[in-house]
């Protein structure tokens, strides 16, 4: 089980490496694994970061349909609950995540880096959500967090329709966050995270937090959330350290140390 979903660890970023030749298909085993792999590195205190990566042909092309096709709806109602638990594993990571995508990034593929707080594509990434076209919907996360990415009229349409985008257009709408070369794509999303090594690892923690659950309510509890997070960071060492560095060194200049 653990060939098909990798991680590795240096420098203070996790790479989570998607590895089930030819076309990543997410099949039980992989959601299974990543599951476990979001599980370890949201509580390990040697990463700071994460990078999900599918390789150097594609990212990931989808669940594996030849699993799926013959399932019964008892059999897709107790699957789903794994097509739901793996995606918000991924989002649940407390840490910056990063998708890094090369070819195609679709149907669970594009869920999964949905799950992501950024994404950088290669210039020859193709991007969708083609469940329409096999007479089904998007079924891990894919309905819920491309409408809070790029507005519900776009959503409905890319869903609606199950047509793929290019890195130029995803970009355009917002989708992607950066398009590079297709040999850049894996140090680019290195470079997206290294900025939050040796960074306040709570206050990170808690900041995407605060904006990950305001999305889901209305204003008021929203700020309710911010407020118990901010408060909270005053029993951080981080906090102390980092306003006595401003007040003695200016802004900038402090060290954390993660606590």
């Amino acid at each position: 089980m653990s060939e098909v979903v990798r991680l590795e660890v240096a420098d203070g970023i996790a790479t989570i490496v998607l590895d089930r030749p030819k076309m990543n298909a997410l099949d039980a085993q992989m959601q299974q694994r990543l599951v476990e792999v979001a599980e370890e590195v949201s509580t390990r205190t040697d990463v700071a970061a994460v990078v999900v990566w599918g390789g150097e042909r594609v990212f990931a092309a989808g669940a594996d349909i030849k699993e799926m096709a013959e399932m019964s709806y008892p059999d897709m109602a107790a699957h789903v609950r794994l097509l739901q638990r793996f995606s918000q594993a991924l989002a649940a990571i407390p840490k910056p995540t990063v998708a890094a995508i090369t070819g195609f990034a679709l149907g669970g593929g594009l869920e999964t880096a949905l799950c992501c707080d950024f994404r950088v594509v290669a210039d020859n990434a193709k991007l969708g959500l083609p469940e329409i076209t096999l007479g089904i919907i998007p079924g891990a996360g894919g309905t819920q967090r491309l409408p809070r990415l790029v507005g519900p009229a776009r959503a409905k349409e890319l869903i609606f329709t199950g047509r793929m985008v290019s890195a130029a257009e995803a970009l355009e709408i917002g989708l992607v966050d950066e398009v590079v070369p297709a040999a850049e794509v894996l140090e680019a999303a290195r470079r997206k995270v290294a900025p939050f090594v040796g960074g306040p690892a709570q206050a990170l923690r808690a900041a995407k937090e605060a904006v990950d659950r305001g999305l889901e309510v209305d204003l008021g509890t929203g700020l309710g959330i911010e407020a118990q997070l901010f408060s909270a960071l005053f029993a951080t060492q981080d906090q102390k350290s980092g306003m006595r560095s401003f007040m003695d060194d200016g802004p900038g200049k402090a060290t954390f140390e993660g606590v």
